[in-house]
């Protein structure tokens, strides 16, 4: 019997995608939801696992064609079993004859393509041994340089190219087609400076308190809750106390009509080696510093191995930008539509101030919130990052709800 290999459903949000690449060729055996090909979309890469044990009969959309959802892309022949059966127990344990790159996620996979790595040639660090994307970074750092193939050449006057400016040989550009997330951010975030009436508040955070707090009991939290505590969890719960207090910052323009949230779905965005992705935190507002600090873990080591799926970045009401972990001292964050605010971190710079007639350091972080005019008014935007900043300073009234 034969059996369809089919495009899953895609969100609403996204019309289509594109065969990355197949990991099984006509003829090879397959295991029930072993990995079979990569797709594209403009948020993630679908893994697309195996529906049923057998043989693949055919493949009938090629790497690098558009599919669509419930799109029949190759066929599986269940009937051929038998004569695969050796193939098939070899795949069980993860040894699937001839597939060297059994078990390797699909970003670390595409750079073994083309970089055209050996990945025996390379220590995986996944679980149970496996290659990630990481690990294939390491590698190509860690290579010797290869000799220059213009080093011996003697020499000479540049080439000039006929009909076009000067162009010099020992010059070369690079040109490359945008990769689908690219893309999809080009255009999020031109339709966002085009579709809004964008407009960015600004504050000042002093960072002592929490940095005190956190110095204190870091090591007891990690022995505790097996993972760092880090600011990011601290401008999490300070944005979902702020939110419920101020609900038009959590709410969003459907039509002609305003849709108030009555939950808190924070988006952290997270800088990955394809784009920007936006990883969602349901329901942050009932989340504890340990529930955070864990899940934006999960999200940003499924972020660099690409197995992030549809559902961790769809949604969100309310979103957080870290641009001080690059360094920067102050930013106007893009909104990220529907959304009506984001908020936008910076680096900390010890700075003098005034308090109490005196001038004394401390450690110092611009906060900024961009928000939807059409909503969003000044003072309601004002007072929201002045919330959000009288809970970062006094951070255990924010952890014991007083």
């Amino acid at each position: 019997m034969t059996i369809e290999v089919k495009v899953p459903e895609l969100p609403e949000s996204v019309s289509d995608g594109v065969i990355v690449a197949w990991h099984k060729q006509p003829g090879d055996a397959i295991v029930r939801d072993e990995a079979l090909v990569d797709i594209e979309t403009d948020k993630v890469i679908l893994e697309v696992p195996a529906p049923n044990d057998g043989v693949l009969d055919s493949i009938l959309i090629n790497s690098g064609d558009t599919v669509i959802a419930d799109q029949v892309i190759g066929v599986i022949n269940d009937g051929a079993m038998a004569t695969a059966m050796q193939a098939v127990s070899a795949a069980v344990a993860g040894e699937t004859p001839g597939d060297s790159l059994a078990g390797i996620g699909p970003a670390a996979r595409k750079l073994l393509a083309d970089y055209e790595l050996d990945p025996e040639r390379i220590k995986g660090t996944g679980r149970d041994g496996r290659i990630t994307k990481a690990d294939v970074l390491t590698f190509l750092r860690s290579r010797p340089a290869e000799p220059e193939a213009v080093a011996a050449r003697p020499a000479e006057t540049p080439r000039i190219t006929p009909g076009l400016p000067d162009v010099d040989e020992d010059r070369p550009q690079k040109r490359v087609p945008m990769s689908r997330l690219r893309a999809r951010v080009a255009e999020r975030m031109l339709h966002a400076t085009q579709s809004t009436a964008m407009l960015t508040t600004f504050n000042e955070v002093n960072m002592q308190p929490v940095m005190d707090l956190r110095s204190k009991h870091k090591e007891a939290f990690e022995q505790r809750h097996g993972v760092r505590l880090g600011f990011m969890s601290f401008f999490v719960r300070a944005a979902a106390e702020a939110l419920k207090r101020h609900p038009d910052i959590n709410a969003s323009i459907d039509g002609d009509e305003i849709v108030y949230h009555g939950f808190c779905d924070i988006g952290v965005a997270i800088g990955t080696e394809r784009g920007l992705v936006v990883p969602v935190l349901r329901n942050a507002e009932y989340m504890s510093l340990a529930e955070i600090e864990t899940y934006i873990l999960e999200f940003a080591n499924k972020a660099r191995d690409g197995r992030l799926e549809m559902e961790d970045i769809t949604g969100g009401t309310f979103t957080i930008s870290n641009g001080g972990v690059f360094g920067s001292m102050l930013s106007t964050p893009i909104l990220n539509p529907p959304q009506s605010a984001i908020l936008g971190m910076h680096r900390i710079q010890d700075r003098p101030v005034a308090e109490n007639g005196q001038v004394v350091i401390r450690p110092i972080m611009y906060v900024a919130l961009t928000y939807d005019h059409r909503i969003v008014d000044g003072k309601s935007a004002v007072t929201f990052l002045r919330t959000i900043k009288e809970l970062l300073e006094e951070p255990a009234s924010m952890l014991l709800e007083i």
